[in-house]
């Protein structure tokens, strides 16, 4: 059975590669589902799946957040994982695709959680803005800024895996570092008349192709501008993914027992214990799942 993927918003779930992709479920914001029914939604999933990955933005509105804390709370279930991610919200809804297309391999829910953080790794996120004043996730420079108020300024950010900023048309104008691996290019478009990502980025990337979708509603907010186009260079293949996470090293977690990738779960958020504390909580466990009376034997 697949772990369920969960997003918190519609706009995050992209259409899927093939017909074996699973959809992602939708956690509505407070003002979009009273508790009761979040509570009841999320129990469903968690009864029907085994257990849950709930995705989000970091730029998420911070009430929403406290919803998905409440819910998982009032449930007391640690089969919940609840995910944020520091990308722009279409690499956001990249990456969720790519885990919904991992969710139906062999890997387990600790695994997949924890492979979050791996794969964002991979993902080149940026837009083409008319404006960066209200830009505050990519540092900008005074002259950047300036700039801005200049009709017709356009200008290319990158904000992962690292930050860059350029101004098109400029005798100073940068390109942006791209993959240095075979990846397939998705663009939103806002309100931003410009073919500088599909004529210029897209060829000087080799990206294997380009996919048109619609823009995620939190775009805007998050780049400071409607006026915009968002886009997201990715590994697209699932054998590629599969082998990049298969090549990471797996660990256990010494609270919950889940296996995960890094260093923190992604379920019971314990940091990922050094062997000589791992051991004595093995061992009590251990302990515990014996029947009452059994003899002990201490080394001498």
């Amino acid at each position: 059975m697949p772990t369920a993927i969960a997003v918190t918003s519609a706009d995050l779930v992209l259409p899927p590669t093939d017909q074996h992709t699973p959809t992602a479920a939708v956690l509505p914001p407070p003002d979009a589902q009273p508790l009761d029914a979040a509570l009841a939604h999320l129990q469903v999933l968690v009864e029907q799946y085994g257990h849950v990955i709930a995705l989000y933005p970091a730029s998420v509105p911070a009430a929403h957040i406290r919803r998905l804390h409440t819910v998982r709370a009032l449930l007391e279930s640690d089969r919940i994982a609840l995910v944020p991610l520091d990308l722009p919200p279409l690499g956001v809804a990249v990456l969720v695709r790519q885990l919904r297309l991992l969710s139906v391999c062999d890997f387990g829910p600790g695994v997949l959680a924890t492979a979050a953080r791996l794969l964002a790794h991979y993902i080149h996120a940026g837009a083409v803005l008319n404006s960066v004043a209200r830009l505050d996730r990519v540092p900008v420079t005074l002259k950047a800024h300036a700039k801005s108020w200049v009709p017709g300024s356009q200008f290319a950010v990158l904000a992962n895996p690292e930050t860059r900023l350029t101004r098109l048309g400029a005798q100073s104008e940068r390109p942006l570092p791209g993959p240095d691996f075979a990846t397939r290019l998705v663009v939103a478009r806002g309100q931003l008349a410009t073919d500088w990502v599909t004529g210029t980025l897209a060829p000087a990337w080799r990206v294997q192709g380009v996919d048109e979708a619609p823009l995620p509603a939190g775009s805007a907010a998050w780049w400071g501008t409607a006026k915009l186009v968002e886009f997201a260079a990715y590994l697209p293949d699932l054998p590629v993914l599969h082998q990049l996470v298969s090549s990471v090293r797996r660990e256990t977690c010494s609270w919950c027992g889940i296996e995960l990738l890094g260093d923190r779960c992604g379920f019971c958020s314990a940091p990922l214990a050094p062997p000589q504390q791992a051991a004595p909580r093995a061992y009590g466990r251990a302990m515990a799942a014996l029947p009452p009376g059994t003899p002990m034997r201490h080394a001498s």
